[in-house]
């Protein structure tokens, strides 16, 4: 049995994937296949660099150690082939706060903004909040993956004056790795109509060979001139709660005018564990991630398998990074409601409904396979119970 395998009691933890359920559906015995945390331990690395900082006893203010910017650059340069300086890496508490704040900072109330549909939910969230305007483009399904509509894109960028748009790379809930010549066709638009490209990289470590994770600055000799990078070791070795992030960009003036309003946020102050954690990830937690991987593609075969033999109704789009598969339930002829009552209160399974990702997402759910086997086994089996009653 690898440690991946072994199953890690999450009730009463404060866990939202594990304790809010129960809150939110109002339905005891629940069993969790939705939100985007792992169900497995951190990296030993990690645990142990946090033994020592508490062993130590004294949690006051952390500056940022020179050795935690080496960690990040090694990793980029040895992983994604990414050049970075000290310079262009800026701290946030999380993807989502740097994505909000490079929006304040970048954009004025009411300027166009960009997504895909379906997309990670969020992103919409944070466009409303700060009172722009929200722009979706919609992605076409060719073959079983999404691709982008360049032809909708460009229509959108020249008639709706477009001013950022937020990126997915690789893509969540689809699992699509986005291949350098989707995103230089994409920059090339971008660059042509002004359009700045807020890039969430946030799953970059979790692809699977053959396929290979581009980063947005990889794809075009000029294309960190119009775009930032958000990331984050927090997805890769399941870190969510410690909140910590980093923010690339290699342009001077944009990096200027982020920093201002960060510091008019008041937001420069980083967490300490956070900081603790992303060096030993980094510098630790490279072996783990290469056994994390394999596992991971295990879940998602056992996944398919189950699914041809027991619910061959349901269209499941491959992922080819990301722990999360995006499924097609439209065979059913189920409403998104009846479709999610019908897995909660009969299956007693939560998955996240795909109407959220956008009105692309009728009909599907996503579904994170991110747990031991025989979790992920007891999910599915529930998920037939439900759809076979």
């Amino acid at each position: 049995m690898t440690h991946f395998e072994r199953p890690i009691e999450r009730r009463g933890s404060n866990s939202i994937k594990w304790d809010a359920i129960l809150q939110t559906y109002n339905e005891e015995d629940l069993l969790p296949l939705w939100i985007a945390d792992m169900d497995f331990q951190a990296p030993e690395g990690v645990l142990a660099a946090y033994q020592k900082l508490i062993a130590h006893g004294v949690l006051g203010y952390a500056e940022t150690p020179k050795s935690l910017y080496r960690a990040i650059i090694d990793w980029e340069n040895d992983q994604h082939h990414l050049a970075l300086e000290k310079k262009d890496i800026l701290f946030f508490s999380g993807v989502l706060a740097g994505i909000t704040t490079a929006i304040q900072a970048f954009t004025d109330r009411d300027d166009a903004i960009l997504i895909h549909d379906p997309v990670y939910p969020p992103f919409a969230t944070i466009i409303t909040n700060n009172q722009r305007k929200l722009v979706r483009s919609r992605l076409r399904e060719e073959k079983g993956r999404f691709v982008m509509d360049f032809a909708d894109i460009e229509e959108k960028f020249n008639q709706q004056r477009v001013k950022a748009m937020i990126l997915c790379n690789p893509h969540n809930p689809g699992g699509r790795v986005w291949s350098k010549e989707e995103l230089q066709r994409l920059g090339e638009l971008c660059k042509k109509y002004a359009v700045l490209v807020l890039s969430d990289e946030i799953h970059q470590d979790l692809v699977f060979p053959p396929y290979e994770m581009t980063s947005f600055f990889c794809a075009g000799t000029d294309f960190s001139d119009f775009s930032l990078q958000f990331t984050s070791m927090t997805k890769t070795f399941n870190l969510a709660g410690i909140k910590n992030s980093v923010i690339f960009v290699k342009n001077k003036a944009l990096r200027e005018q982020l920093l201002r309003k960060q510091a008019a946020n008041f937001q420069h102050e980083i967490n300490t564990f956070g900081l603790v954690g992303m060096e030993a990830a980094y510098q630790t937690g490279k072996d783990w991630l290469s056994e994390l991987l394999p596992y991971i593609r295990s879940n998602v075969t056992y996944l398919l398998e189950f699914f041809q033999n027991h619910l061959p109704k349901v269209k499941i789009m491959i992922p080819e990074g990301t722990y999360l598969l995006w499924l097609d339930f439209s065979a059913y002829g189920l409403s998104d409601e009846a479709l999610e009552n019908r897995l909660v209160h009969t299956g007693k399974v939560v998955l996240n409904p795909g109407v959220s990702y956008g009105s692309s997402g009728k009909q599907h759910m996503r579904l994170n396979v991110a747990c031991p086997q025989s979790v992920l086994a007891e999910g599915l089996r529930r998920i037939a119970t439900a759809l076979n009653e």
